[in-house]
């Protein structure tokens, strides 16, 4: 086969399959089976405002640093001190049931107020002045994983968190389109050319395992994906779709142990109130139906979800009726038979901020990566978190 060409064409590969550039890829990844928990992220991109999420209904100094942001009708009241958003009501009943933990003050020591930095530091589980090319739960796969399709995120491309130094998970916002697209004509010339000495001895038999399999993993989650087994009806938004995506792959039993989404639109810099309140809407609505549909099909039990963002805003509002880039913000944790659900901890304090005005963070956002490791996904954080964590009660 002509170089050039397959050159050229291997962007079809990447597209399917996000692959690091190391010849021996395949090499180093550990041959025994991950668990059967599932964990499902749910990225909130942008910064959400953790502070009109997570309400301080009973104290003055937040009202008084939001004369025109702050909430002040349709709280969800949950203790004496902190509340819903409205906004949030589809949740309540997980509150009440004890299957919703919200960590307070989540962060990181010195805190970058950039998105894409910022974004970085959540998804690598890096310090703030460590740079690292690959993700967290791309760790896990090196070191944990078997195909490809044990980590899936529902976009068309993947996140850094999901790219490992060897193996990296699938990213497809439409399997069907990703089964599809692996059966192009491209893909057989290139299987068969799989023993080309040409290409062979340009380093190039690496993207020949990756296009196999990517084709492998293609067939895979589309012959053993049940298109009725989400029942459930869901919100009509995009996060609706990735998250009833991933109710069918669940329900269907793929051996997928990782699920990435995401709902984007947090930079609330200007008029916040309306933004925030349809997006967090949305966020509600869907994960309602979502825990929903797992449990009509005895798969909650076994299911972990975490809600994060890059970080919080900051507590004064700004004269655009937003707020700036903060720093803490909370975290939610969705699932059955949790150690501590509830809130976890209290919220900052609002009389007591940093130097920029923003909530001092009491808990390190990779003590919660290091506790589901271990304690749902049960795997040591050691080689996967670089530095060493404190675990948390909340599993």
């Amino acid at each position: 086969m002509d170089r050039r060409k397959f050159l050229k064409n291997s962007a079809l590969a990447s597209s399917l399959f996000f692959v690091p550039n190391f010849v021996k890829a395949f090499e180093s990844v550990a041959k025994e089976q991950l668990g059967y928990k599932r964990l499902v992220i749910v990225q909130l991109a942008g910064g959400n405002d953790g502070l009109n999420t997570i309400i301080p209904h009973n104290n003055d100094l937040y009202y008084n640093a939001r004369p025109k942001l702050a909430i002040t009708k349709g709280i969800l009241k949950l203790t004496d001190d902190l509340g819903f958003h409205p906004s949030l009501g589809p949740l309540r009943s997980l509150y009440d049931n004890g299957e919703l933990s919200i960590i307070n003050n989540v962060g990181y020591p010195n805190p970058v107020r950039s998105h894409f930095r910022s974004m970085d530091i959540w998804q690598t589980a890096s310090g703030s002045e460590e740079y690292l090319q690959s993700g967290w739960l791309g760790r896990y796969l090196d070191l944990h994983g078997k195909k490809p399709y044990n980590a899936m995120e529902m976009d068309e491309q993947l996140s850094l968190a999901m790219k490992g130094e060897y193996f990296n998970g699938i990213a497809t916002n439409d399997y069907k389109v990703l089964y599809n697209s692996a059966k192009d004509p491209y893909f057989k010339s290139v299987i068969n050319h799989y023993n080309d000495a040409h290409l062979s001895e340009h380093n190039l038999g690496y993207l020949y395992q990756t296009m196999i399999e990517a084709k492998s993993s293609a067939q895979y989650i589309f012959e053993n994906t049940n298109i009725n087994a989400s029942q459930e009806t869901y919100p009509q938004n995009g996060f609706a779709k990735q998250l009833k995506n991933v109710s069918q792959f669940i329900n269907s039993g793929l051996d997928t142990k990782v699920f990435y989404t995401s709902l984007s639109g947090f930079d609330t810099h200007a008029n916040q109130n309306n933004k925030q309140t349809r997006l967090l809407s949305q966020y509600a609505e869907s994960i309602s139906a979502f825990v929903k549909d797992l449990k009509r099909n005895n798969t909650f039990e076994n299911t972990l979800i975490l809600t994060f963002s890059e970080f919080g805003r900051r507590v004064k509002q700004n004269a655009a009726n937003g707020t700036d880039h903060g720093s803490a913000n909370n975290v939610f944790v969705i699932g059955k038979d949790l150690k501590k659900a509830g809130f976890y901890n209290d919220l900052a304090s609002l009389s007591d901020l940093d130097a920029n005005g923003d909530l001092k963070f009491n808990i390190d956002f990779r003590s919660v990566y290091s506790t589901i490791l271990s304690r749902w996904m049960d795997v040591s954080a050691e080689g996967i978190i670089p530095s060493e964590q404190k675990l948390l009660d909340f599993i």
